[in-house]
């Protein structure tokens, strides 16, 4: 599959030929990761930080828009992380794994003998944050390993270090550093060698420049980073997607589970190339009827469609799952979910938000929610927890008054503007600095 990368320079997402010279630059990152998402995993690269251009504390112009990307889609992040203490940070801020460049190696290597990778750091990190996390930049500048921003090269080959580096990794991510912003296709004997190699996942970046050779690299088992064909709309995400998934291994059809964005599982169809083309291009899940013989449109009739937040393919590439957003009952039953029987969506604490910031919108008579403003709401929180506190002595006292108490403070939060998932990120923070 592809990986949208999104490379930063100077507060800036740009794009750089052999890692020195500007070829374009955009401020619409926001955008970028939001329509990126859909697809696939998106990487975010600090370039400033990758050629050491920090300042005491360790920031670069682009700190505060890589922390404000991390939790807009399933990311992954690299350049310039040297410490352990930052792969932490990093994890704990969102990013679902960090890219190790220059750090994994042993620059000082002159002789066979000597060590090809900085061992003490890896089961350092690796003890920290857990080899999955962990990605190898096994860059390579005619066959040898890329270093300081890709400004110098190592004694070590690409295999030799790819060989070693998979120990600690959960894949390895290889950048043709050649080919890297010149849309002349990458080096596929060196991904063939590094593939043949190694066991683990395999990402391919610089120079891929067409829908061929992505399906190529598919083929031979490796994802693909990419940039400038994405940046010059030589690739679009929508084709390059489908071009990777197995249509062979299913008869053409691929299973599609859907599941809403609180993790309910709400039915499953099945879809061929057509189908997936109408999701892209109208945003809503769309299936192939086997009986009928015809495209549909979960919602054509009922009006309960799917709205498609993102697709993810599973690792065989023959089954993919959609995270939509359910406008009504998702089972031609009536029931919310082909999988039970209630005809309601559960209640969840997204679900009572949900309700709650549409009361403020459209206020109906006789709402009590429309009539909380600031002050009022903040006595209701201290009051319903000095009752959850004070006063619940029963079990069905306890839940009576904890629901009285998330709903208050469900609508301060909405107040200041403060999501349930904003909450969810700070607990996740908390667990991963531990």
């Amino acid at each position: 599959m592809v990986i949208a990368s999104i490379d930063m320079k100077d507060g800036h997402v740009v794009q750089l030929k052999n890692g020195k010279d500007l070829m374009l630059q955009r401020d619409d990152a926001d955008a970028l990761i939001n329509g990126f998402n859909k697809y696939g995993e998106v990487a975010v690269i600090d370039l400033d930080a990758a050629m050491g251009n920090t300042n005491e504390k360790g920031n670069t112009p682009n700190t505060e828009l890589l922390k404000s990307l991390l939790r807009k889609g399933n990311v992954r992040t690299g350049g310039g992380i040297r410490s352990v203490k930052k792969a932490r940070e990093l994890i704990s801020l969102g990013a679902e794994k960090v890219i190790i460049g220059s750090a994994a190696w042993n620059s000082n290597r002159q002789n066979e003998s000597d060590p090809i990778l900085n061992v003490e750091f890896l089961e350092e990190l690796t003890k920290a944050i857990g080899r999955q996390r962990i990605i190898i930049s096994v860059d390579a500048i005619n066959g040898k390993i890329a270093v300081k921003g890709w400004k110098e090269t190592v004694n070590i080959s690409l295999i030799e270090g790819a060989k070693e580096a998979e120990k600690y990794a959960s894949e390895l991510l290889f950048t043709c550093v050649e080919k890297e912003g010149c849309m002349e296709g990458t080096d596929m004997e060196q991904v063939k060698a590094l593939r043949s190699a190694v066991k683990c996942r395999v990402v391919a970046a610089g120079g891929v420049n067409s829908l061929e050779q992505i399906t190529e690299l598919e083929k031979l088992g490796c994802d693909v980073q990419l940039g400038m064909a994405l940046y010059t709309g030589v690739v679009n995400l929508k084709d390059a997607f489908i071009s990777c998934l197995n249509f062979e291994k299913v008869d053409g059809m691929i299973p599609v589970i859907a599941q809403s964005v609180n993790g309910e599982v709400l039915m499953m169809g099945y879809s061929n190339r057509e189908a997936f083309e109408k999701t892209f291009e109208t945003g809503k899940l769309t299936f192939f009827s086997r009986t009928r013989n015809v495209l549909w449109t979960k919602g054509e009739t009922s009006g309960h469609f799917l709205q498609v937040v993102k697709l993810r393919a599973d690792c065989d590439r023959d089954t993919v799952l959609a995270t939509v957003i359910p406008h009504g009952g998702a089972c031609h039953t009536g029931s919310w979910t082909c999988f039970g029987s209630q005809p309601d969506e559960r209640s969840t604490l997204e679900r009572l938000y949900a309700v709650i910031s549409e009361r403020f919108a459209n206020p109906r008579p006789g709402s009590y929610t429309a009539t909380l403003n600031d002050k009022r709401v903040r006595e209701k929180v201290m009051e319903e927890a000095e009752e959850l506190t004070d006063d619940a002595e029963t079990k069905e006292d306890v839940i009576w008054e904890a629901a009285d108490l998330l709903y208050f403070v469900s609508v301060l939060m909405y107040k200041e503007g403060v999501s349930w998932q904003d909450v969810y990120n700070e607990l996740d923070r908390r667990h991963k600095e531990k």
